[in-house]
């Protein structure tokens, strides 16, 4: 099976879909959180483990872990089927029930696929205000109308779309997020994204409407930003500024691209999470786009990156065991049971279960619902509630860029396809990282988002690891066989030059633009 239907963290939400056009509603009463595009798929993926004669699954992958799945007479899958009382934990989860739903993602090589991510803008062309939640619900809508798409609702209201693989959902401040369908090849990929904008353009122009491909929101502030109404996002609404300053700001005012991808074992997981990870501050300089906060500079290159950096530290970072030589699955499991709870969804309802422990669920001791035992769903749930530079659900996810125009939507992808989808890169990579210390991993992240490309590493600056960083990326997709070179094309140039797209920007701000960001929503318009 491919990647399950990629998404952001903030959009899984338990719903409805209604099909435009059909005279009937399908309904898929969520039994977690699981965006609805999810539900399906993830049904079948986790069933398609083989069994063996005494009902064990065993994951796919010559390294993977086996996951007993056993439950008396019934099995817990990874997303429940479309009823709330679908999946009953007959017995309490086993910490290998959690490490084997991770083992589980592993698949042969020729059916590793590419999960592309992004979210944008969308703004009032008279006033350059944000959308506001009547508008958004226009707009879905009249896309789902149009084109065809399910709609998602959340009680009676509609807060995102799904057509097949594909999904469209709203971030808490309405950013537009398409998350992409698991695809072969980036021209796929690419399409996907060209056809996604068009049909946006489409009915949002007709309404005044249009949408702006940045990292984070250059001109309004939070009390501007409407609030989306999702369940979810009001308990993590609250819970934010208790764990840091910039939370409330990553959820209303930043936007990102990123990509999914797959690996065969654990072994194969390992390799490219200690490369995406080494990596990251390089994918966020040469992606560096949001230089602007409230109409004025803010000092920084990638301010949405920067944001991360006082979110939660509990949940984000540079995830240094990851390069222990212990790591593995059993070793995240043990990262995320640790990391603090945000929600249970039961009963059509959200409980807030904020800074509790996913431990203390497992053993029917949460104190927001006591006796009440966890399933995969809500693991699942859990594990999109952790924001790591590299995220490993059953797939790992590249997280470190800036929303920008098309064409580096399509140019993110290509970067990683490049380096982890082919074994010479790759390996090429982590000998290059081998004697990187925890200490310069780190600087890094902590520089780049200032700095970029000039960031100094060792004897010269980032900007020359990344030369040669995107020349490994440009043999690997050469050998992919696929002629998806061209897909660099964005990414040759800001690493050729040094100039980041955040620094273009900048100049044009203190040139032709007299020091005003209005002009941004013309530049970076889609």
């Amino acid at each position: 099976m491919s990647i399950v239907s990629q998404t952001s963290p903030s959009a899984f939400v338990p719903t409805d879909i209604a099909r435009p056009n059909s005279g009937r509603t399908l309904v898929f009463d969520a039994f977690n959180s699981l965006e609805v595009a999810k539900i399906k798929d993830s049904c079948v993926r986790f069933l398609s483990l083989s069994f063996n004669s005494r009902g064990t699954a065993q994951a796919s992958g010559r390294d993977c872990l086996r996951a007993r799945m056993k439950r008396g007479n019934q099995m817990i899958v990874a997303a429940s089927p479309p009823t709330e009382d679908a999946v009953i934990a007959t017995e309490p989860l086993t910490k290998e029930d959690l490490v084997g739903y991770l083992a589980s993602g592993c698949k042969q090589k020729e059916k590793w696929r590419i999960g592309t991510e992004h979210e944008k803008f969308g703004f009032e062309f008279g006033t350059l205000r944000p959308m506001k939640y009547e508008q958004i619900a226009e707009l879905l809508n009249g896309i789902a109308e149009r084109f065809d798409w399910d709609k998602v609702m959340e009680g009676h209201y509609i807060i995102g779309l799904k057509q097949g693989k594909q999904s469209i959902s709203l971030e808490p401040g309405g950013q537009f997020e398409l998350s992409g369908a698991p695809l072969e090849t980036l021209h796929q990929t690419c399409a996907e994204v060209n056809s996604h904008l068009y049909q946006v353009k489409a009915v949002a122009e007709e309404m005044g409407i249009g949408f702006l491909g940045i990292g984070f929101q250059p001109k309004w502030g939070i009390k501007d930003i409407p609030v989306m109404p999702k369940g979810r996002y009001e308990i993590m609404r609250n819970y934010m500024p208790k764990v840091g300053s910039l939370g409330l700001d990553m959820m209303f005012r930043t936007c990102t691209v990123q990509v999914n991808l797959d690996f065969s074992s654990e072994a194969d997981m390992i390799r490219k999470f200690r490369a995406g990870l080494a990596l990251q501050p390089i994918a966020t300089a040469i992606f560096a786009n949001s230089p602007f906060t409230e109409g004025m500079l803010n000092g920084y290159l990638s301010m949405r990156s920067q944001i991360w950096t006082d979110t939660d530290r509990n949940r984000t970072g540079m995830l240094p065991f990851v390069f222990d030589n212990s790591f593995g699955f059993e070793q995240y499991v043990d990262y995320a049971l640790d990391v603090p709870m945000y929600f249970v969804y039961r009963n059509k309802k959200y409980i807030d279960c904020t800074g509790m422990s996913f431990r203390d669920f497992m053993a029917g001791k949460l104190p927001c619902i006591p006796g009440e035992l966890p399933n995969l769903n809500d693991w699942e749930n859990h594990l999109t509630t952790i924001f790591p530079e590299v995220r490993l659900k059953r797939y790992l996810e590249m997280r470190g860029a800036d929303g920008g125009p098309w064409r580096r939507l399509c140019a993110l992808p290509a970067f990683w396809v490049g380096i982890l989808y082919d074994e010479i890169s790759l390996q090429t990579v982590l000998d290059m990282i081998a004697d990187w210390t925890l200490e310069e991993r780190q600087m890094l992240r902590n520089k780049v988002p200032k700095m970029g490309l000039k960031t100094p590493f060792r004897d010269g600056l980032l900007r020359h690891v990344a030369e040669d960083v995107v020349k490994l990326a440009k043999d690997g997709l050469e050998r992919r066989g696929f002629k998806e070179v061209g897909f660099l094309n964005e990414v040759n140039e800001v690493v050729s030059t040094g100039v980041t797209p955040a620094e273009k920007l900048l100049e044009l701000y203190h040139g032709k633009w007299g020091q005003t960001v209005d002009p941004v929503f013309e530049e970076l318009l889609y």
